[in-house]
């Protein structure tokens, strides 16, 4: 698992998070619906979206339109489970990193064992809304351990290794 501000990510064989230099590496990644519905027209990920990689989107309700696609980003629409979309996404990033956005994703993600390092980018800046990330059930029997503090500009990103 990998986290770099805004998403986490899975590699291959080993789970980590992270907030700095993962743009090359990143193969894919999975979202919930909340992330993906965060841009007012969905065919503005072509393009624009940072990561122009295969999205994976975790939903209960694929849209009636499928979002604009090249050949590089495209958009499936997972409906049976975060495993499922983890597992595809992992094929389709062919040993490169896995980003996953969106805290209820990152939640089920964390229940579900697929991480082993976590790295939290915070930065200073109060949102007053939305989903807390540790806030979940299921959650209170991970131990982190802190392994670094790192300071990139405004922000701090804090890493720990995870361990059940």
């Amino acid at each position: 698992m990998h986290w770099d501000g805004t998403a986490w990510s899975w590699v291959p064989g080993s789970a980590y998070v992270s907030a700095s230099g993962s743009d090359d590496q990143t193969g894919a990644v999975v979202m919930g619906r909340r992330s993906f519905d965060m841009a007012d027209d969905p065919d503005w990920y072509v393009g624009n979206y940072e990561f122009q990689v295969p999205i994976f989107v975790l939903t209960h309700q694929p849209p009636r339109v499928t979002p604009k696609q090249d050949k590089h980003l495209t958009f499936t629409f997972v409906t049976d489970g975060v495993e499922s979309a983890i597992a595809a996404a992992n094929v389709a990033a062919q040993n490169k990193i896995v980003q996953v956005l969106g805290a209820d994703v990152i939640q089920q993600v964390l229940r579900a064992g697929l991480v082993d390092e976590l790295h939290v980018a915070v930065m200073p800046v109060l949102l007053g809304a939305g989903l807390r990330l540790f806030d979940s059930p299921g959650l209170e029997n991970i131990t982190l351990d802190k392994t670094g503090v790192y300071e990139i500009g405004a922000m701090t990103e804090i890493r720990f290794r995870i361990s059940r």
